[in-house]
Formats: structure tokens, sequence, C-alpha cells
């Protein structure tokens, strides 16, 4: 091992965060030599880059960008190889449009900082900040393949919010916490007063949701449908579910109606969302779903699949993946 290089750093200069602090990263990188900087623009990429990374055998793998970089990242770590039995532990910056596995492992704020302190803990024994991640994969239709990893599925009515939001909303150049609000704005305006536009979210489509080993199977249409392997959801109240279910993979959906809408937000306030049963909001735990639809959209942090007639969407739990984790 190179006993000069403590962390590997792969950063996305397109990722919308890094417009403003790569340059800032890059000099903290030019300044401490045990830190290898690699950039990549595309994902495809992201296969040469870890290969590299292996070379040198790092004792942290940083990821500089949004939830769809660090999705890149798990994909070809779990499909790649390129570490054989001995993956690093990744961590990742608060960089991007959307942070909710940054968020997870306790890294917000500034990101140089944030790879300050990464490099520190990497001077030091590494095992106290160490956490087991389980992973999603995704798989779309019946053939086999190598399977997409992520943290975090989308679907429902928040695809669909999530999309108009990147394709309607972020074009106009505003700060990410403005887009976000007009964001809600703009489908609680749809909600409450039930108009139909080009400017505000499409209805959601109907779902079928088939959660294996549960009799319990989801039919309907739903303003939320989030899979998730992340200790944190929404305003960041931890999501227990029911452990009793079985299963690491944790839904939640909420049917299209306001009112249930506003019990999950009352719950999640007050930090009872998946430990109280909920007229309208659904929670259960597998290791294996699958989402069967017409024409509806799901979201694996970042990266946008469809489920159509005859190709549906699998999830199932994937090898687990140790972080780094900066915050309990």
């Amino acid at each position: 091992m190179n006993s000069r290089t403590r962390i590997a750093l792969i950063s996305n200069p397109r990722s919308t965060g890094n417009i403003a602090q790569l340059p800032r990263i890059r000099a903290y990188c030019d300044g401490h030599p045990d830190v290898f900087h690699y950039e990549v623009e595309h994902a495809h990429q992201v296969g040469e880059a870890l290969r590299t990374i292996a070379r040198i055998e790092p004792k942290v793998l940083v990821i500089n960008g949004g939830d769809g970089t660090v999705q890149a990242a798990l994909t070809e770590l779990h499909n790649g190889g390129h570490f054989g039995d001995h993956t690093p532990p990744v961590a990742v910056l608060p960089s991007g449009k959307t942070n909710l596995i940054a968020l997870d492992l306790g890294a917000v704020g500034d990101p140089v900082e944030a790879l300050e302190r990464l490099l520190e803990i990497a001077r030091t024994d590494l095992t106290p900040y160490i956490v087991d991640r389980e992973l999603i994969a995704l798989r779309h239709g019946e053939a086999g393949g190598a399977p997409v990893i992520g943290m975090f599925m989308g679907g429902a009515g928040l695809a669909d919010t999530m999309l108009y939001c990147r394709d309607k909303i972020y074009p106009l150049g505003l700060p990410n916490g403005v887009a976000h609000v007009l964001t809600a704005i703009a489908l609680l305006f749809k909600m409450l007063l039930k108009i139909k536009a080009n400017f505000l979210p499409p209805d959601p489509q109907h779902l079928n949701v088939s959660v294996r080993d549960e009799d319990n199977d989801l039919s309907g249409r739903f303003s939320l449908l989030a899979v998730t392997t992340l200790e944190k959801l929404l305003l960041s109240n931890e999501l227990d579910g029911k452990e009793e279910a079985g299963g690491v993979l944790k839904l939640v959906a909420i049917e299209e109606r306001p009112v249930s809408l506003v019990r999950a937000f009352a719950a999640s306030l007050g930090g009872n969302l998946g430990r109280q049963n909920l007229r309208g909001v659904h929670f259960g735990r597998a290791n294996h779903i699958t989402i069967h639809g017409d024409s509806s959209d799901v979201i694996l942090d970042g990266e946008t699949f469809r489920a159509v007639t005859g190709s549906p969407i699998h999830l199932q739990l994937a090898q687990p993946l140790s972080f780094v984790k900066l915050a309990a």
C-alpha cells in the first residue's frame, strides 16, 4: 500500500454543488499529498476511476457528487469487483442537488470541511466511525443482468414530483431551498384545488406493489412510495417500520388523499412515522419488492426507471457495504 495515500476522492465536476466548490476542493487536494483526486464527468468513467484507485489501496474512498454520482460508484463497486475482498469504506461529501445519502452519514455543511475531517479520521483508527449499510439492488424487467445499486428509491407521486422539480423548477436557476419550496407549493396547490395543468406536477399512475412473503400487497394510486435502507427518511426522522414483518428494505406508501399526507406529515413531525398505524399510510419490511405499472417512473438515487406492462421493477437486498459516518 502507498502509505501516503489515505483518501481516494472521486469528484463529479458536473454536479451542481461542485460548480462553486470544486476549485476549493482541487486546491485542498493539491496541498495534501495523502489525498488522491480523480474527476469523472460521466457514469461510464467510474469503472476506470475505481480500477485506477484500487491500485493505490486507499484507506477511505470518498465520493464528491450528488446521490446519482454515489449510486454510480456503489453500482460499480458491487458489480466490478475492483478491490476484491478489500473494498475500502465509503464516505460521501455533501455536494449536489440532493444529498440523502450524505445526510444519513452525517455529512452536512461545507464539503471541504467534511473532506478535512475525513482526512483527520483516516490518519487515525477508523473503527469508531465505520457503519455497515444494506443496499438495494434494482433490476428492470424479467431479464437477468447486473443490477443497479442504491439506497433510496422514490416512486409514484414522489417520483413524479422529483422529476417535476428537476425538469421544470431547477432550470429556473433558483437556490435549492427555494426550488424545493416552490415544488412543495405547486404540489399542495394541485392536491387541495384538484387542478390539472402542465405547470403543475402530474397525477400519479396506478401501481401494484408486491411484497414477497406478505399477503397485504398494495394496489392503487400513491402520493408517495419509497423503499430505502437509509436510517433517516423524510424530515430526518428515523423510519423504524415494523421489524416483525421481516426484511431489511423499508417500504412506505401513502395513498393519494390529502388527509393521508397530513397524517403522515404529522406523525413525522412527532417522530412517530412508522411506529403507529395510520389509515392510508402503509409500511412494510422485505428483502424482495416488485413494482408493476402501466407507465410509472421510479427513481433510484437519481437514475430513472419506468415500470410498464410486462416489465416490472424488482428490488432486492444487495451485499452490505461499509461506510464512514461523520456524526451520530
